[in-house]
């Protein structure tokens, strides 16, 4: 058994060797822990200081984004044999002791994928100097994704989880710029059990996050991350509910118009209302027929996926067993 620590890092000297180093190496079970830092294309020392703090893996290449970042290092736990893969962000505003407690779960059997929550525990440990913006963002985006799947979201944006590696093998990320929402959304596509377990973090202030950018950009491209993966994994729920309110509220503008038609039954005052009634229906069966062939299209995405995670598998077992 072996379990993994990922931490992306991008031009993070300053912080990743102190993170690197609070990292405990071995768990009360005797699991040993390694650490490998994904770095993406660093101008500063971030390399050299990962290696000094006692990285085991260490593996970079031109700055590409956050989302290839996560997916690149996903691959090298694979292929360091990593059993379980805890990502942790690189500038310490995440506490490395509590990587055992989001591993339980995992060892236990009791989780797939275990996501650390800044919001479900107490009031005391509410995440300090958090940009207010982003705490609405997540707490409604999660509100969002856990209408979709039944389910409640604590936190859609932390990075800060423990993936089991049947996880790490059926994992199909897409999305340059980030992977927290993507990787949720997929897991749960895929029946894993997804749990969240509260987590202290402190937001240090004024700091930008060097590998998402801007506030604002975040926000955008989250959003359209996560409303494609929807689209994606819930055709008939994303194009059928808006499809039967506009169904739905054709008849309605119908209704209206017979009313007014049968109190002095002339069509021409009142041909707006079927006009738009008209447009309304016409709209919700359009989306209607969206829905059938994008549910189409996923149960073929389902079985590409299936063959890629037969390939990984078979490889990725030849390389753990050489």
């Amino acid at each position: 058994m072996l379990i993994i620590v990922n931490i992306p890092a991008y031009n993070e000297a300053k912080k990743i060797g102190s993170v690197i180093k609070a990292i405990p190496r071995e768990l009360d079970s005797g699991i040993k822990v390694k650490v490998q830092v994904a770095d993406d294309g660093s101008e500063d020392e971030t390399v050299k200081v990962a290696k000094e703090a006692g990285a085991e893996y260490v593996h970079g290449f031109p700055h590409r984004g956050l989302g290839l970042t996560f997916r690149s290092g996903v691959e090298k736990a694979l292929e360091n044999g990593a059993d379980i893969m805890v990502n942790i962000d690189a500038d310490g505003q995440f506490s490395p002791a509590d990587i055992p407690r989001l591993v339980e779960p995992v060892l236990r059997k009791q989780a797939d994928m275990v996501v650390a929550s800044r919001f479900s525990g107490s009031k005391e440990h509410a995440p300090e100097n958090m940009p207010w913006i982003k705490k609405v963002f997540n707490r409604a985006a999660a509100q969002i994704v856990g209408l979709f799947w039944g389910q409640k979201i604590d936190d859609l944006t932390c990075g800060f989880r423990a993936y089991s590696r049947e996880v790490l093998l059926k994992l199909n990320l897409n999305h340059p710029f980030t992977y927290t929402q993507e990787t949720i959304i997929d897991a749960l596509s895929k029946n894993f059990k997804v749990i969240w377990i509260p987590v202290r973090v402190v937001y240090f202030e004024k700091r930008r996050s060097r590998m998402t950018g801007s506030i604002s950009l975040f926000v955008f491209r989250s959003t359209r991350i996560i409303v494609s993966m929807l689209r994606d994994t819930k055709p008939l729920k994303f194009f059928g509910i808006p499809a039967l309110a506009l169904i739905l509220l054709s008849l309605a503008t119908f209704l209206v118009f017979l009313y007014y038609y049968v109190q002095d039954f002339k069509i021409t005052p009142y041909r707006n209302w079927i006009a738009f009634g008209s447009i309304l229906l016409v709209l919700g069966i359009q989306l209607l027929i969206f829905a059938l062939i994008a549910d189409m299209i996923r149960t073929q995405r389902q079985i590409s996926e299936e063959n890629l995670y037969l390939i990984r598998k078979k490889r990725y077992v030849e390389r753990k067993q050489e």
